[in-house]
């Protein structure tokens, strides 16, 4: 009788937590803060936001509750006892502990005659490709560790990407940019594009983008074979591109130490930082599209907020390659050695958890993070490796997203989907919350001289033009008419000789403001 009454006195309590960590989790789906309501007079249009915001909460809660009951797993990171670091523990300390699927996922494939080799990942993470610099390429699937297929292309191959799935790539070759099947067989040469160095799809838009040695970037539909645009970035050759998840805005990296921003309906630069003294080596972006590590050749790698465009944190290492996780784990090689690093108290503040080192001698061309799996992908000068890191990956995949487990007709339909509802270019931009909103009135241009002059002389004409009604006694005299006819046109000018004189008034006061000290201008004004 008392386990029950304690038992009683118990439920009410958990279910109080469940509660409060439902709220906790719901304030992460809802849209902003509610409207406030109470200030309406409309009781139409009151009645009308409240079972919106209802409908709102009601979403925000059942996504929370899907979230606690449906998404049960969790990433798990390495934790050290007493005073064991995590970047001493070894993969083969790791491989010993892990489950049996697990262990397998590490490996390393040596191909020393036709290296060095970059890989990239599928979106769902389940397949792999690969390229060799001396024209070998091969797909592989991850979850069986099957070849589905090898070829040589026999010309140095620089790059390469997956388009919308893995029923086709595109291969940055010698003279131009390739797309292939999985099968092997030639679809499209790309000969607008030129010699190309990097490779990024934007898989969101159906764009493939490029950018040759001469420092064109390229934007090309691939659902339509359209070239959207091409231009001259101006800074001379780069290798360093890449792509923010967030709004599809492409960076690249140049000599200078400038970082630009481009968007496909701009010709100039979104945004030009210059991040390092020397030249950019590589870039990264976050997942959430607002944090962005640069590397460069003044051995410094820096972490930059991108919405406001100053640096968070400084750190003295050298990379040659970065990339970002899933769950945020920033990867970096230099040499044949690899540096994990996370951010272990959520304010962008990075420290070191995971190192590996290659054999002596091999040389990291690129890394890449494998998606929903705890593992990190490298290409390097003898081939490719893999290797396990907890807690980089996302435990639960959404299959409307990305489904490693897709059927062929899911993979159809999918495709239709993506189609339908491809994005249009005009719709990269910085900052892509801006879309759907209203656009703020624009502010009424100057009209330049020359326009002014023109309506100053129609103005006159019309004038000029006036007839006026004939009057006796006196009264229509030529000399009183050629009066009125001069007050017209008087009238006509006086608006824009008063513009013309505001205009004089405000450029003196400008330069006089200008000659005078700092300290003296506000005087200046006041006495204006």
């Amino acid at each position: 009788m008392v386990a029950k009454q304690e038992s009683e006195r118990l439920m009410p309590a958990a279910e109080q937590d469940i509660s409060d960590e439902l709220e906790l989790k719901a304030k992460k789906y809802l849209r902003g803060d509610g409207a406030n309501l109470e200030v309406l007079r409309d009781k139409k249009l009151k009645g009308q936001l409240t079972v919106r915001e209802k409908l709102y909460g009601q979403s925000a809660k059942a996504a929370a509750k899907a979230e606690k009951w449906l998404l049960p797993s969790e990433e798990g990171y390495l934790e050290a006892e007493g005073l064991e670091k995590t970047w001493h523990i070894k993969q083969e300390s790791i491989i010993r502990e892990v489950d049996v699927i697990s262990s397998r996922k590490p490996f390393d494939m040596i191909l020393p005659e036709l290296g060095p080799y970059t890989l990239e990942y599928t979106l769902s993470g389940r397949y792999m490709l690969v390229g060799g610099r001396k024209g070998h390429l091969a797909m592989m699937d991850m979850i069986s560790m099957d070849l589905i297929k090898e070829f040589q292309v026999r010309e140095t191959v620089r790059d390469v990407v997956f388009l919308q799935n893995e029923q086709f790539f595109a291969v940055a070759q010698k003279k131009y940019p390739y797309i292939y099947n999985r099968h092997g067989t030639e679809i499209h040469c790309l000969k607008e594009h030129g010699p190309p160095l990097k490779l990024q799809f934007l898989n969101k838009h159906f764009l493939l983008v490029s950018v040759n040695k001469f420092g064109h970037l390229h934007y090309q539909d691939v659902s339509t074979g359209e070239m959207i645009a091409n231009y001259r970035t101006g800074l001379g050759r780069t290798a360093v591109m890449k792509a923010n998840p967030f709004n599809a805005v492409i960076g690249l990296g140049h000599s200078g130490g400038k970082v630009t921003m481009w968007k496909p309906t701009s010709s100039k630069p979104l945004v030009t930082m210059l991040c390092h003294r020397g030249p950019v080596t590589a870039i990264a972006f976050h997942g959430g599209g607002h944090l962005m590590a640069t590397a460069g050749m003044d051995c410094k790698i820096k972490l930059w907020d991108i919405r406001k465009f100053e640096v968070l944190h400084t750190y003295s290492r050298h990379a040659q390659t970065l990339d970002f996780s899933q769950k945020g784990l920033l990867a970096m090689a230099n040499g044949s050695k690899l540096q994990i690093w996370r951010d272990s108290y959520g304010n962008q503040d990075y420290g070191p958890y995971m190192s590996h080192a290659m054999v002596k001698g091999y040389q990291v061309g690129k890394i890449a993070f494998r998606p929903y799996e705890d593992v990190l992908g490298i290409g390097h000068s003898m081939g490719i490796s893999s290797i396990l890191i907890p807690g980089s990956g996302e435990p639960n995949f959404d299959t409307w997203v990305a489904n490693p487990y897709e059927t062929t007709k899911q993979r159809r339909e999918k495709e239709v989907h993506a189609l339908l509802d491809k994005l249009q270019p005009e719709t990269i931009m910085l900052d892509p919350s801006k879309i759907g909103t209203v656009k703020p009135p624009r502010r009424k241009e100057k009209p330049t001289k020359k326009e002014t002059e023109s309506e100053m002389e129609a103005a006159i004409e019309a004038a000029k033009s006036i007839t006026f009604k004939k009057k006796t006694k006196g009264r229509s005299k030529p000399s009183k008419r050629t009066r009125k006819k001069q007050d017209e046109v008087f009238k006509a000018k006086r608006p824009f000789l008063e513009q013309q004189m505001e205009e004089r008034h405000a450029k003196k006061q400008r330069t006089t403001e200008a000659e005078l000290p700092k300290s003296l201008q506000r005087f200046a004004r006041q006495r204006a």
